[in-house]
């Protein structure tokens, strides 16, 4: 502090101390600022860590103990969308309709199935309940009352006995012939294809482990070790090659295909160590009705996969937002098209951050709202033919996804990017270019659900199995899970089919030979027979 004795008489001098302070007050003010705005920096960078923390706790939440679905009621629709009607023109018709008087469901068990054979049991009188007691005439029968019960065999082992017999020339005693045996899916073992076909289904279909099937197979009386069982699936894989490579080809050489990739653990696998992550890839085409899935193993989750995956592969490839995918599309020249499950799915998790309780309607609820929108065009489509649901898209869903891009482009600036909102919006500003493709064709789906459903047997198995043991095990296992799900996808039942493969696959000695085994190419009765 300054006193007047302290100050100058020199009036220059004066000036001189007069500017310096108040350059020092300047200065100290542009600090204060400074300090205030690192502040309230700081305090914005807490509170959206905070923010980040509480969406990161609430979504966990609602994964441990809410539902997973992803579907919004009218009532939430109507919150942006009024009336709700003309999400769906067929559902006002739906509402103006006369309803008809409600009729209950008749009560009651089922009737068991009609291809189930019956066994009958015959519940007859004793002779001596046969009489008359009124006037001791022999009752006649005049009608049955029957019921039936569900019963099971338990599994039932056999040998099988291959007798060749052997036939000789009575003059010569030289020439010796002898009944050749069948060629067989494993030469020199014990197992048939009934018995390889049981043991493959159980493990990649009912998610059996090898171990588990071992002590089944010990209370039959039978001690297999599980080495061995693990031997016949290789053996098994490595025999359906040849059906797998042309699977592939006329996957390839189909319009469309979708993929999507699940992690492995692979115990013995070169330059890895045993912890380490492999992975599983998914392809599904093929046309509507004759569907084709397959399995690939691979150590990587690189951009080369998807390349030598889809070597000479020209049409539309839909996949997640996963950017390894794109220079194959590069590359080839794909048509890249989006997963729309993808997007809601972000949002539904943006919707659940929020956590539980009354809370207003946001941008994640709108955003859904827009997107289920769309979903509930395709479901009234979805009997529809590929030109109709072309046709209705461009009339329907194209109006409904200019208003989501103006909503998207309004919304963007406006939300952290941080946030699980941002997230969300950020995901679909940058998917969209190939979110919007499904537009293009009426046969593309709007999202990539059929493939995620194919890899949803593979990750049930994993959690039972937990890992391979070696590569070759992964490989003959993708085969075995791509011939399988390729056959239950066209409705086969897949122990009758691998029983029939196994039996048939090795005397086929053609290409046409083979090709009347893939699952498209097999009549059911054939397999039953």
């Amino acid at each position: 502090m300054l006193y007047a004795a302290d100050l100058p008489d020199d009036v220059d001098a004066l000036k001189a101390l007069v500017l310096r302070q108040q350059a020092e007050h300047e200065a100290q003010a542009r600090r204060q600022t400074e300090q205030e705005a690192e502040y309230q920096q700081l305090l914005q960078d807490y509170e959206q860590q905070v923010s980040g923390l509480r969406e990161q706790l609430n979504l966990a939440l609602a994964k441990r103990f809410g539902t997973s679905s992803e579907q919004l009621s009218p009532d939430q629709l109507r919150l942006f969308f009024e009336p709700v009607d003309e999400i769906e023109p067929a559902t006002a018709e739906e509402e103006c309709a006369e309803v008809p008087a409600h009729r209950r469901a008749k009560r009651g068990r089922r009737p068991l199935p009609e291809n189930l054979p019956r066994v009958d049991v015959i519940h007859d009188l004793s002779d001596e309940e046969k009489i008359c007691p009124n006037d001791g005439a022999t009752l006649e029968l005049i009608g049955e009352d029957s019921s039936e019960q569900l019963d099971i065999v338990p599994a039932k082992v056999q040998v099988i006995r291959h007798v060749r017999r052997k036939y000789a020339c009575p003059c010569c005693e030289q020439q010796v012939k002898t009944a050749p045996l069948p060629p067989q899916p494993i030469p020199k073992s014990i197992a048939s294809p009934g018995m390889l076909a049981h043991v493959v289904t159980s493990k990649y279909v009912d998610a059996l482990p090898l171990y588990r099937q071992e002590a089944i197979f010990q209370r039959l009386g039978v001690d297999i070790p599980r080495a061995t069982f693990a031997n016949w699936m290789i053996r098994c894989g490595q025999l359906i090659q040849p059906l797998i490579n042309l699977m592939r080809e006329q996957l390839l050489a189909g319009p469309l295909v979708q993929m999507d990739e699940t992690p492995v653990q692979v115990l013995k696998e070169s330059g890895k160590s045993a912890q380490s992550k492999s992975w599983i890839w998914v392809s599904r085409g093929g046309p509507p009705r004759q569907p084709l899935v397959l399995y690939d193993y691979d150590p990587g989750r690189g951009k080369a996969v998807p390349l030598k995956l889809l070597e000479d592969y020209c049409g539309y490839l839909q996949t997640d937002g996963y950017k390894a995918y794109r220079e194959v599309v590069s590359q080839n020249g794909l048509t890249h098209v989006g997963c729309w499950a993808h997007a809601r799915r972000k949002f539904d998790e943006a919707n659940k951050a929020q956590g539980r309780g009354k809370k207003p309607a946001g941008r994640a609820m709108q955003g859904l709202a827009y997107i289920q929108k769309l979903y509930r065009i395709e479901r009234a489509l979805k009997e529809a033919t590929a030109e109709a649901r072309h046709t209705a898209r461009q009339e329907q869903a194209v109006p409904v996804l200019e208003q989501l891009r103006a909503w998207l482009d309004k919304s963007l600036p406006q939300v952290p990017p941080q946030s699980a909102v941002g997230k969300a919006l950020n995901y679909l500003h940058e998917e969209w270019p190939r979110l919007v493709r499904y537009l293009d064709d009426g046969f593309i789906p709007i999202d990539n659900n059929l493939t995620e459903n194919a890899i949803r047997p593979f990750t049930i198995g994993r959690k039972n199995w937990l890992f391979s043991d070696s590569v070759k095990g992964i490989e003959s296992g993708t085969n075995l899970y791509s011939l399988i799900q390729t056959a239950k996808a066209n409705q086969l039942e897949p122990y009758q089919y691998l029983r029939h493969v196994f039996s048939e696959l090795p005397k086929a000695d053609t290409i046409e030979a083979i090709e009347e085994l893939l699952p498209a190419n097999i009549d059911v009765d054939t397999i039953y027979c």
